[in-house]
């Protein structure tokens, strides 16, 4: 089983996480652990901790000669902005913003002072989750598997993706201020969050991202939590202000009759095709081999310049919120996030289908996984399992 836990405060001297269950023999290039969190601290409505902050992560444990051990893999980032916080006495804070944990921390645990529950809900933590899901895509990567992300909204504003391959879309993505794909819609993406910000207010949108590769069979639907939808929708819906997950075009679909909404069965030589992907990958909680698409909705984050009506609980009293550092508009800077979370979740899924305690004995029997083939169909009623070697 793979899983993963991360500790740490937005201001605290470090953040951490250790991810137990990676096999033994995973290459692991640390640079590529680097790229990910860069590509998480880019993004045009950033905000000024990402001037600050570099990210570098230790690698403290799992791994020996750049090789995966199949111990925990134990990281390690400092805070850089830890020094400006030291010994600094700070205010309680007492006044909760609308649509943070503020409050609500509060009323969980008791606090008296909210920045408790500040300093751990803050997306700071999503850093390590990003490192997480590096290892994550590395290991996929050894079984031809690739995940991407991109922004398909902002404010309002959505790109026109139609007709464009996922690898093209990744690619434009990362040349593009707001990690959209479709350059005019990034201008006008772009030209939104600039308003925003003048205003003093935040915005929100839409994430996708794509894993490509992943074969058929991961995933069940003999019990709920295991079913492959309802984990990705948990571990997507965790980041923070995602509101809402999308798998495949399902929103589309509800407005659809039955016979419009599925994915025809058909043949292509000896192989069984899908001419369509409304599914996004999914059918009955398992991989169908179709390229695996998940939409994050993210609501516009809760820290924004201009007030908000709240309360203060110490004085009790209705009064305004206060601005805490954030950014403007946080999609492009968490579509690495949103990768991160489905990588973990297609590699536990893979793990668990191949088994083993080495990469060399995992590729073995990855191999012999098998896709649907016209020549291994009954021809008659009698029961029977079928694929076609990939």
């Amino acid at each position: 089983m793979l899983r993963y836990l991360t500790a740490g405060e937005s201001h605290g001297e470090a953040l951490t996480a250790i991810l137990d269950g990676m096999p033994a023999g995973l290459p692991l290039d640390p640079a590529v652990i680097e790229r990910d969190l860069a590509r998480r601290r880019r993004g045009y409505g950033a905000g000024a901790r990402m001037g600050i902050e570099d990210d570098r992560v230790r690698i403290l444990g799992g791994v020996m000669g750049g090789q995966t051990t199949g111990a925990p893999i134990a990281l390690l980032a400092t805070n850089a902005d830890h020094a400006n916080w030291k010994g600094r006495a700070v205010a309680p804070l007492t006044v909760p913003r609308p649509g943070h944990a503020d409050l609500t921390g509060a009323l969980k645990y008791g606090y008296r002072d909210l920045r408790p529950a500040l300093e751990r809900a803050s997306a700071r933590e999503t850093a390590m989750r990003v490192a997480v899901g590096a290892i994550c895509k590395q290991f996929l990567a050894q079984f031809g598997l690739r995940v991407g992300g991109y922004v398909c909204a902002i404010g309002g504003e959505e790109a026109d993706l139609t007709g464009m391959p996922y690898f093209e879309r990744f690619e434009r993505a990362e040349a593009s201020e707001v990690r959209c794909p479709d350059e005019q819609a990034g201008r006008r993406m772009k030209a939104r969050i600039a308003a925003a910000i003048e205003q003093g207010d935040t915005l929100g949108g839409v994430i996708e991202v794509v894993v490509l590769g992943a074969p058929a069979g991961l995933g069940a639907y003999a019990q709920w939590d295991r079913r492959l939808d309802a984990r990705l929708g948990a571990a997507v819906l965790s980041v923070p202000a995602v509101k809402g997950v999308e798998l495949g075009q399902a929103w589309e679909n509800a407005r659809l009759s039955g016979t419009q909404a599925q994915d025809a069965i058909r043949f292509e030589g000896q192989t069984i095709v899908r001419p369509t992907n409304r599914a996004g990958g999914l059918e009955g909680g398992i991989t169908n081999g179709q390229p695996l698409v998940v939409r994050a909705a993210m609501k516009p984050i809760a820290s924004t310049r201009q007030p908000q009506p709240t309360v203060d609980l110490a004085a009790g009293e209705e009064t305004s919120s206060r601005y805490e550092r954030s950014d403007d508009c946080p999609l492009p800077r968490a579509v690495p996030v949103v990768e991160a979370m489905a990588a973990y979740v297609l590699a536990e899924a893979l793990i668990e289908k191949l088994g083993g305690d080495s990469l060399e004995e995992m590729k073995a029997r990855f191999a012999a996984l098998r896709r649907p083939r016209r020549d291994d169909l009954p021809m008659d009623n009698t029961p029977h399992i079928w694929w076609e070697a990939g």
